[in-house]
């Protein structure tokens, strides 16, 4: 897939995501529309780009009040109900972000700032002063589908390596999403860098959603089948 990767000094989750919409309406203007089709469903991208909590959203999807302090037992058997399966590996984090996939997500239509996120959800974000278990970051979501990513950056290199080392374990454990300690990465935090906001954009789903094309005609590297 095609991503495109920035930082922005001084910047936040807030200016980030400004920009990142100021992006995708730029090309949409290029290609002469801000109002594209995904399905059966117009989207406006010169409407309203809304931002959602995930916690508030998966307590009105799931019907029940489901907050940070929700134990893991009872997060479990609201994703039995949904016929959600359960990894036994899964922190209570994980398994909000899960019900979340499979509740809400494909249910946003119009451009929707997705925050508040666990903090397992994005191991380089800052987390939120007022409640250390969330983190200042979002994902953009359009037609049901994440589109870009952004985040309020961690800089401060005591936690960013408490957080790497643990992720290292998990992926040591076999968790395939769990990123390695970069301890380069520390050293330059050590260093010093200014307060920042980082994106990610998926230049594919974003070709996707402004042409009405599929994954096969925008993929710029398309999968090929083994030699053998």
């Amino acid at each position: 897939f095609t991503m495109l990767e920035a930082y922005q000094s001084w910047g936040d989750q807030k200016s980030i995501a400004e920009l990142t919409q100021r992006i995708i309406l730029a090309v949409a203007d290029e290609l002469g529309t801000r109002q594209v089709t995904v399905g059966e469903h117009l989207i406006d991208l010169d409407g309203d780009w809304r931002w959602l909590s995930v916690y508030p959203a998966v307590s009105e999807a799931a019907g029940v009040e489901i907050t940070v302090d929700t134990p893991l037992s009872e997060l479990s058997g609201i994703a039995a109900q949904h016929d959600i399966e359960v990894d036994p590996k899964w922190t209570d984090g994980k398994l909000v972000l899960e019900l979340f996939e499979a509740l809400v997500e494909p249910s946003l239509i119009q451009p929707t700032f997705v925050c508040d996120y666990p903090a397992v959800a994005q191991p380089l974000a800052r987390r939120r002063t007022d409640e250390p278990r969330l983190i200042e970051a979002w994902d953009l979501i359009i037609g049901g589908m994440e589109r870009g990513t952004g985040f309020t950056e961690m800089i401060d290199p005591v936690i960013q390596r408490e957080v790497l080392t643990e992720q290292s374990l998990l992926a040591a454990a076999g968790d395939p999403e769990a990123m390695q300690l970069d301890t380069d990465f520390i050293e330059a935090l050590e260093y010093g860098v200014p307060p920042m906001g980082g994106l990610g954009i998926g230049i594919d789903r974003v070709i996707m959603l402004l042409t009405g094309s599929g994954i096969r005609e925008t993929i710029l590297y398309p999968l090929l089948r083994p030699s053998q």
